[in-house]
Order: C-alpha cells, then structure tokens, then sequence
C-alpha cells in the first residue's frame, strides 16, 4: 500500500474528463477561450506584491517540505550559503526527515527539527517561530497546497516547478501572497544558467536587434527513471501521463526566454495554442525492458511524448516551449533567441559553453560563431562572483547554487525579489492552458494577465545591479 495520500481528483487536471468539460463549456464562436483568461477582481485592501522588497534579515531560516531527490539534494546547499540556516525539514516518509538531518549535523551545521509520518506532518512544523522561508520540493500535485500554507503562516516560499496545475490555483496563490504581503516564487534555477543570464544580459543591451522570437524546452529522456521503482516515489512522475494531455513541465525552457524578452515588464504572453504528439514512447519502453509483472503493465500512457506550445505576446512575439520526456534523445533546454540582429542557439555542439550565435554587424558569410567570448563579454555577476562556489555546493552545473545564494541574499539585504509570483504564475500557467488549447484541438487560449495591468510598466527583474551578500556575524 503507499504510504503517501491519494492524489485528489480535484489536484489533477483529469485527463479527458476534465478537458472535455472545459472544452464543452466554450462557446466555439471565441477566437480563444475567454474563461482561460479572466482575471478576477482583487479584494478590498489587497494590493500588488510588485516591487515589494523582502523584510531584512540577519540570517534566513530556511524550512524545507519534500526530502526526495530534488529536495534531499538541495538542503545542503542551502545549508552551505552564507548567512542561511535550515531549522526545520519534513517528509511524509519520517526516515527521510532524519537522514535529512544527519547529513546535516555531519557538515557540522545544527541540527534541524524534524517532521514526517502523516500527510499533515508540514502543517506541524509550520507551527514553529524559526522559519523565515519554506522551500516546497514534493511532487507537483501538493505545491500549491504546501506553497499556500508557508503564506498563510506568514513565511515567504520558494516552490519548485510549478507552482500549481491549475488555473484557478495559480490565481489564489497570486491573491494569498497579495493579501499576507509574502513572496512566492518559483525555484527556475534554469533562469539563474550562466549562459541564460548572459543571453538576458545580450537582450537588454540590444545584441539582438528587436527581439520577435524564442524557442525554451525541457527536453530530457526521463524513461528508465520514470520506470524506476526508487526514483520518483510511488512512481507520481510517471502517473502523471496517465491522467492528462498537457505540457506538465515546460519552465525550464520558457522561462529564461521570457525574462530575455522582458515579460511582465514591458510585454506579456496573450496567447496560448497546444499540439502533441503520440503517446508511444512510455508504452514502447516498457514493451522492451519492464518485466510483465510490474505494476506499470496496468497503465494506460495518454500524453504525447512531445507537447508543443506556441505562445504569442502581447507585442507579437513568439515563443516555442517544448516539453519531452518519453523519447530516446539527449538533454536540451533548446535555448534559443533571435531578433533582427542575430539569435544565439544553445545545446548545439562542441563548444564548452555548448552554445553558438551569429550576430551582425560582427558576423558574416552564414557562419556560426562560437558564443564564449559574447558570454565572458556580458557575464552576470552573479556567476563572476558566486560562480567558484556554485561550482562546488550546487547541482545542474551551478546554477542550482546561484538560484539559492541570490534569495538568501534577496531576504538578508531586503531587496526585490528577481522572480515574483507574477512570472511564477504566468510561466506555469502553461500546463493547464496547454491542456485547455489541446482539449480544443489546438485553438488558441487567452493567458490571463496575473499583474492586473502591470505588465507594461518597465521594471528590474534578472538583470540585476550587482550587491555583496551582507556580512554574517
């Protein structure tokens, strides 16, 4: 029997069911579907979190909630970041919360309180006075429960990808953080690559020309993990393509090609339209190296091994995500952008950075040019000055690191955070919309504008101003 609750029927996006009910309750009249893209009043005395700087503090209390792979990685880093604690971790699974701890107290760091054995072991330790931040790293159908109750107890929350499923849960989270005046925002570490910010940075200073499009994806053959019976635990990864036809994890490719074109602070995404290929990938892997006897012979594999979305924005851009995880391939998150000027591509080739451009008036001929030297010419400070570091207390080549010493830094210097719950919400708004668009045989969706009118007003995001993390003692 699992140990870990049921998933609520209410949590998922249901597959057919649930997109043919969605799809039922259009008029096929719109041009897109208009009930994707309300936007709900706010509250009386609620107001935006934009610009909204962290309360200081001297040192960050980091609480975490999820010690499987992802979150059992992760706290040890944080752990390793200057002026950062973690007091508190907490698992359904009590060993993990233990082992957690031990790791811990081996590093020589204290030792944190520990929580697990019931599914609401989480509401328990968020009881304490020693949390500042909760980092959420369970599966993806209990973030939004788990980001919103770290708000509610008045703790600021780091979630990993993505922050909720569905559209009406993207909103309240946006609402919750509005009214306890907390930050929620979205573990993108993608957004914090070397070569992500470098490629910000190259935007901003007009490299590119005017930008008109981008292409992000999470393309990764996650096969033999999605079938392993220890990796993801009680196998919720691999359910998930058996309930919906959706992009279930497109972020790391978005969202570093919406920050580049300034999404949220400038532009927004409008529109949202979905394909998806055939599910054949899972069942055939299974055919060729599951044993019969395992339980994943009574699954039926309904999402497509690659689901596309095509998104457009408010000043005409176009955006690609991709999303594929079943098919025999090697790691890319496709990084691309170009504008009138010229386009950098990543995952191409030899190149340490892996990554190439062709720019005018520097190139010409129709030849590619190594992108090393644009990346040492428009390096982000952070990774000039943490970049050692991340290198040694980080995963994902370091950007792991970055993402985590730059909050911490965000908390103890109290300043703007460079995602917000805005970005958050609009980048992960692709996995029920894309549902939504597929469900309409690929019609386009409105993409709701989760800032009520901000998007327009230029603000700092990414492309920050260098600071030193405050001294600790």
């Amino acid at each position: 029997m699992s140990e870990t609750p049921a998933v609520s029927r209410r949590l998922l996006l249901g597959g057919a069911v649930a997109t043919g009910a969605l799809a039922a309750g259009m008029t096929a009249a719109a041009p897109a579907a208009s009930a994707t893209g309300q936007v709900p009043r706010r509250r009386p005395g609620q107001k935006s979190m934009i610009g909204v700087p962290f309360e200081v503090h001297r040192t960050v209390r980091v609480a975490v909630i999820g010690l499987g792979n992802r979150g059992s990685g992760m706290v040890m880093s944080w752990a390793a970041v200057p002026g950062c604690t973690v007091t508190a971790v907490c698992d359904i699974r009590a060993d993990r919360a233990t082992r957690a701890a031990d790791r811990l107290v081996s590093k020589g760091e204290p030792r944190p309180a520990e929580y697990g054995g019931s599914a609401d072991s989480y509401a328990r330790m968020l009881r304490r006075d020693d949390i500042d931040l909760v980092y959420v790293a369970t599966p993806w159908e209990f973030h939004y429960e788990h980001g919103r109750a770290a708000l509610l107890t008045g703790r600021h929350a780091v979630v990993e990808l993505p922050i909720a499923t569905e559209l009406r849960e993207l909103w309240d989270l946006v609402d919750t953080s509005e009214r306890t005046r907390k930050h929620l925002l979205l573990a993108e570490n993608c957004n914090y690559g070397r070569n992500e910010l470098a490629m910000l940075r190259m935007a901003h200073a007009g490299v590119f020309g005017e930008i008109t499009n981008g292409h992000g994806g999470y393309q990764h053959d996650l096969r033999e993990l999605l079938f392993s019976d220890t990796y993801y635990t009680d196998s919720w990864r691999r359910l998930w393509h058996t309930r919906s036809t959706a992009s279930f994890y497109p972020m790391h490719g978005l969202a570093p090609i919406a920050a580049a074109m300034d999404v949220n602070r400038g532009d927004r995404m409008a529109t949202l339209r979905a394909t998806a290929t055939a599910p054949k990938g899972l069942a055939d892997y299974r055919e060729r190296h599951i044993p019969r006897d395992h339980p994943s012979w009574k699954e039926t594999y309904i999402n497509g091994d690659l689901v596309t979305c095509l998104i457009e924005t408010e000043k005409g851009r176009v955006i690609r995500a991709e999303h594929e995880v079943s098919s025999p391939r090697p790691y890319s998150r496709i990084n691309t952008l170009a504008g009138s000027r010229g386009i950098v591509e990543d995952y191409t080739g030899p190149s340490p950075t892996g990554a190439r451009v062709y720019l005018e008036p520097d190139h010409a001929g129709h030849t590619w040019r190594d992108f090393a030297d644009y990346r040492k010419e428009y390096d982000h400070w952070l990774w000039q000055k943490v970049g050692d570091d991340a290198a040694n207390n980080g995963g994902h080549g370091g950007m792991d690191y970055v993402l985590q010493w730059r909050t911490v830094q965000l908390l103890r210097a109290g300043l703007v955070p460079d995602i917000d719950v805005y970005d958050s919400a609009a980048w992960c708004s692709a996995v029920p919309l894309s549902a939504a668009s597929l469900a309409r045989d690929g019609r386009p969706v409105e993409i709701p504008d989760f800032t009520r009118g901000a998007w327009a007003a230029k603000r700092p995001g990414l492309d920050s101003t260098p600071a030193d993390m405050p001294p600790v003692g």
